[in-house]
């Protein structure tokens, strides 16, 4: 058996013999489970991935989302609401592992061409010229009338 059946099986077991059916949250056994069973098994997905790759976000997301799924499906199981506070901790320390120095969008910033760039600079530098002249002529034209 592969290392992530192992863990898809154990999973499942381990899930009707543990989890309790009990009415409302217990948030410290959440976050017991979430970095027992989603962070062990997101650990061993991403350590199957070349380091390079972590901030290719094609490459990451059926990880990530697996990861999110997990949360969310213990968070029913336990009687949690998803998102919360424990969640959210969780995250941000997954991010601060994997994805520390990857950009928001996943790829470089850079500049846009200078063919992009340049009407939307042009163009407000434009109007207000036009309408700077319009009112000093019309405030002109004005005081002869009067």
């Amino acid at each position: 058996l592969e290392g992530s059946e192992i863990l898809q099986r154990g999973r499942r077991s381990w899930f009707a013999q543990v989890l309790p059916s009990a009415c409302g949250c217990n948030g410290g056994f959440y976050e017991r489970t979430i970095n027992d069973l989603c962070a062990a098994k997101f650990k061993f997905d991403m350590g199957g991935l070349d380091r390079g790759l972590w901030c290719s976000w094609p490459d990451t997301t059926e990880i990530y989302e697996e990861l999110t799924n997990c949360t969310y499906q213990l968070a029913l199981k336990v009687d949690c609401f998803w998102p919360n506070q424990i969640v959210d901790r969780f995250f941000v320390q997954i991010h601060r592992i994997y994805f520390h120095d990857c950009a928001l969008t996943g790829r470089l910033l850079h500049d846009p061409p200078i063919g992009i760039l340049a009407p939307f600079i042009a163009v407000p530098v434009l109007v207000t010229l036009l309408v700077t002249a319009l009112v000093v002529w019309r405030s002109k034209r004005t005081e002869g009338v009067l």
